[in-house]
């Protein structure tokens, strides 16, 4: 697997991968959705959890 990226264009601010990241890899920028990289261990809970596919590994 790789790292999770969000597709800011795709994002629209729900924050449920905020709280779907095991390891509080995620965080809101400017109300998109922005992963920490050095922090993601890079399960894909939050490819999973994203309602609109912004999520991507």
């Amino acid at each position: 697997m790789a790292k999770a990226v969000v597709d800011q264009d795709v994002c629209v601010g729900c924050e449920t991968c905020v709280g779907s990241c095991p390891v509080g890899a995620i965080s809101m920028d400017g109300g998109k959705a922005k992963v920490d990289a050095d922090a993601c261990v890079e399960c894909g809970t939050c490819v999973g959890s994203c309602p609109v596919s912004a999520i991507s590994q």
